[in-house]
């Protein structure tokens, strides 16, 4: 990164780039949590977690893990999980072996309610990112931001990486295909 002295400004081609990200994330979370709350009364963040929990074994993670999965700070996921487990759609239970690990467990009812919410969900993302940009634009758009994303996952600037599984196989689904 440049020092303060000597700004490396964005050129008309970045800087187009840069807003067209920033409008687009904040216009599809929008759309996307307006909707889950409108017909499901869950958040974007909170179908994320029901997402991530229902895609492991035994439907559990550790909180950390979790947190790491999300991308969300472990209190903010704490948060979360308790507005979900107030609703019955989680649960947390204790690890045996390590009396400071935490777990959240999708419960039947988070199950249903993920299972309901998904075709709406989906149809949204299709609708309004999938099916708008063509295959080369989809392909480009995954490996830019992939790139992006897997660079900060390994190494990010403001600490250290985020090691967890959930991290790990987040950044091996980000990585470019092989054609």
């Amino acid at each position: 990164m440049g020092g303060m002295a000597d700004p490396r400004w964005l050129n008309e081609d970045e800087m187009r780039a840069w807003l067209a990200f920033l409008t687009a994330r904040a216009l599809l979370n929008r759309r996307l949590d307006q909707h889950l709350k409108a017909e499901r009364g869950i958040s974007h963040l909170q179908y994320d977690i029901l997402a991530r929990l229902s895609s492991v074994p035994e439907r559990e993670l550790r909180m950390t893990e979790l947190a790491d999965g999300v991308l969300n700070s472990k209190s903010g996921t704490t948060y979360q999980v308790t507005q979900l487990e107030k609703a019955g759609l989680v649960r947390r239970r204790s690890c045996p072996d390590d009396g400071q690990a935490v777990f959240a467990c999708l419960t039947d009812a988070g199950m249903r309610l993920l299972e309901k919410a998904a075709p709406g969900y989906v149809a949204l993302v299709r609708d309004l990112m999938i099916d708008v940009l063509t295959r080369e634009q989809l392909s480009a758009l995954a490996d830019g931001l992939g790139e992006v994303s897997r660079r900060m996952l390994v190494s990010p600037a403001d600490g250290p990486a985020v090691r967890s599984e959930q991290a790990a196989a987040l950044t091996q689904m980000l990585s470019p295909r092989a054609s």
